[in-house]
């Protein structure tokens, strides 16, 4: 839009922010939905982007934080909600917003002030309290790795890590704990580096274990999986969704959801044998924006190295109704 000046680019750049603007196409007038505030480098571009306005969603107190001092910054045009975004419906809701006309942008898993804080325990590379919880609620990294079952532990490391030392990993928890409560970010590391064989390269061996408690703690699939439906409900004609993942299991579940809902709509066929059981497809709720998956450049990666394995997704609401089956 003219007269409209660049999106600023000081602090922290999100990354994929060009692309992720470009498919969100913030225009005048409009309702955006910041639904994972972290620094605020989405939202600060969105505002710059167009005269619009923009919803700010976050968990993580400290980010609220940073929400507010940027609302005083910008008058009226940013408001600034406190709650996970799984709640995306009940959360506009309490701030009388019934539809979103602009777009969502979702911007999935840790941010860069959690990593970097040890305090909050996402990171092994400084000592900190195991706790990896994003907001103030719930059980922490240490109450899980303390008083779930060994099977139980395998199965978090497995499913949300896709650890395959697995069970080794959640064994050498439950005999570590029996001498003493694991309370520590580099405890539990060195627990885990002690349980596997040496590797040759490749990313520290306790990272896919960390992964696995954050996701667990935090119920981010969960989170994921309703707040896609939630914005598939919100969204009116023309609307947009952008998703930017950073873990296959993410991105997989992203993919899988979208790509159903920009299917054509389908018949049962009446020469199959079933074909009195079967039920039609709905019509496609959303339309993708990209024939493939959006990535990184080569440039980014070399100044941001956690932008590697970053992957963005986006799609426009279409004027048919919501599938009822949130899958």
């Amino acid at each position: 839009m003219t007269g409209m000046s660049p999106p600023r680019r000081s602090g922290h750049v999100p990354v994929l922010l060009d692309e992720a603007i470009g498919a969100l196409a913030p225009r005048e007038g409009a309702l955006y939905v910041d639904a994972t505030f972290g620094t605020g480098g989405y939202s600060k571009a969105i505002l710059d982007a167009a005269p619009c306005m923009v919803l700010a969603i976050d968990r993580d107190p400290e980010a609220v934080c940073r929400a507010k001092a940027l609302a005083a910054e910008s008058g009226e045009r940013l408001r600034v909600i406190e709650g996970c975004f799984g709640n995306l419906n009940s959360l506009l809701q309490s701030h009388d917003t019934a539809r979103i006309n602009g777009g969502v942008v979702l911007d999935l898993g840790v941010s860069s002030p959690q990593l970097n804080t040890p305090e909050r325990g996402f990171s092994f590379q400084a000592d900190g309290p195991l706790d990896m919880r994003m907001g103030c609620n719930g059980q922490s990294a240490a109450d899980v790795v303390n008083n779930a079952e060994e099977s139980e532990l395998s199965d978090i490391l497995y499913r949300y890590g896709e650890e395959r030392q697995a069970r080794r990993i959640a064994a050498a928890i439950v005999t570590a704990r029996e001498t003493a409560l694991l309370t520590r970010t580099t405890q539990l590391a060195e627990i885990i580096h002690r349980a596997l064989p040496p590797q040759r390269g490749g990313p520290d061996p306790a990272t896919r274990s960390f992964q696995a408690l954050r996701i667990h703690v935090n119920d981010e699939l969960g989170e994921l999986r309703r707040v896609l439906a939630a914005a598939e409900k919100l969204l009116t004609a023309g609307a947009r969704l952008v998703v930017v993942s950073f873990h296959s299991l993410e991105d997989r579940l992203v993919k899988r959801f979208l790509a159903r809902r920009a299917r054509p709509a389908t018949r049962p066929s009446r020469h199959s044998p079933a074909a009195a059981e079967q039920t039609a497809a709905p019509p496609p709720s959303f339309v993708l924006l990209h024939k493939r998956v959006v990535k990184p450049s080569a440039s980014e990666v070399a100044a941001n190295p956690r932008a590697r394995s970053a992957r963005l997704r986006a799609v426009e609401r279409t004027a048919e109704p919501a599938w009822k089956n949130a899958a």
